[in-house]
């Protein structure tokens, strides 16, 4: 079940990646905030009351907003440097609505060693992670247990599961209902990762900053995180630097045409390297069919493939340094 209604008063976007300064590149993405929905009840006897939840008849104007209620909590330190170190405080200050699924510290220790420290040092991936916890729009316990999932502020669906007690993914709810002056937190036991389709795997990599920023831009990235699957021929932000000057900066003006150089690098299905090298052309989801010449390396078009197979949930990505352009 998809959020799709609005009201006037949750009609201000939010933003969460704000302005992406890549190569001279600005790109805003904004999530429209969803409804303010109404309780009409608990979730599985777990909503506390008004003194133990945040849930009361103050105005929002004498609430805190989600980080300072986490830092009051006490029980989400590391959830707040996390937020911090991914360059999200201001988006969870903003006004929102927002509604949080918030791990506990105890649930980022259940983390794999090392896990958390990477993740700290990747801040694209870790505002990945984090965004992942975010539903736009204020949705209250009563409306979560109505649902199947629900689209993240990642773009991303959570799987909800009310068979027994409240699950998201794979974590418990533990508490319900703590409301803010900007939204609502429902605290979990563990901490929910993403799936590793397309777009993640690429941003995961930190070489694709420039194929993400013009993925965006075409309105392409729910297409690459759809089921697929797909194999992408992806350029590194190297290949992308050496487009004639301003060519990029014009690609990313003209909508059209940067959507269909982006699916000239897409082939439908997975087709991995053992594959490909079996193979004189390939037809691409663009329309049009790319070459394929294996006689001296792999080449696709006039780009050299550098790397082959990096897998994802929902297809494979083979590196190149090349855009590769259409006739």
């Amino acid at each position: 079940m998809k959020f799709n209604v609005m009201s006037s008063r949750d009609a201000k976007p939010s933003r969460f990646y704000g302005n992406i300064d890549r190569k001279g590149i600005h790109m805003k993405r904004s999530i429209l905030a969803l409804p303010t929905l109404v309780v009409i009840g608990s979730l599985a006897g777990l909503t506390q009351p008004a003194s133990a939840s945040g849930c009361s008849d103050k105005p929002a104007s004498d609430m805190k907003d989600i980080v300072d209620t986490a830092v009051a909590a006490g029980s989400f330190k590391t959830l707040v440097t996390a937020v911090k170190a991914a360059g999200l405080v201001e988006t969870l200050k903003s006004p929102g609505p927002f509604t949080v699924f918030a791990p506990t510290d105890e649930a980022f220790a259940k983390l794999p060693k090392g896990a958390l420290e990477s993740l700290l040092k990747n801040p694209d991936a870790l505002r990945s992670v984090l965004l992942y916890h975010v539903v736009p729009g204020n949705v209250m316990a009563a409306d979560v247990v109505k649902l199947k999932s629900a689209k993240t502020a990642l773009g991303q669906s959570i799987a909800i599961d009310t068979t027994k007690g409240v699950r998201v993914d794979q974590a418990s709810v533990t508490q319900t209902d703590i409301e803010t002056s900007n939204g609502v937190i429902h605290v979990i036991d563990a901490v929910i990762m993403p799936k590793n389709d397309i777009i993640e795997a690429a941003r995961s990599a930190g070489s694709f900053k420039t194929l993400l920023t013009a993925v965006e831009a075409a309105g392409l990235t729910d297409t690459l995180r759809g089921s697929g699957p797909f194999t992408v021929f992806a350029p590194t932000d190297e290949a992308f630097a050496k487009l004639p000057k301003g060519t990029l900066e014009s690609l990313l003006k003209d909508k059209k045409k940067l959507a269909s150089i982006l699916t000239y690098h897409v082939v439908a299905g997975k087709v991995m390297a053992k594959d490909v090298v079996n193979l004189k052309e390939a037809k691409t989801v663009q329309g049009q069919s790319i070459r394929i010449d294996t006689t001296s390396g792999v080449k696709v078009d006039e780009a050299k493939v550098l790397k082959t197979d990096v897998p994802a949930t929902n297809g494979v990505i083979h590196v190149i340094d090349t855009v590769i352009l259409p006739d």
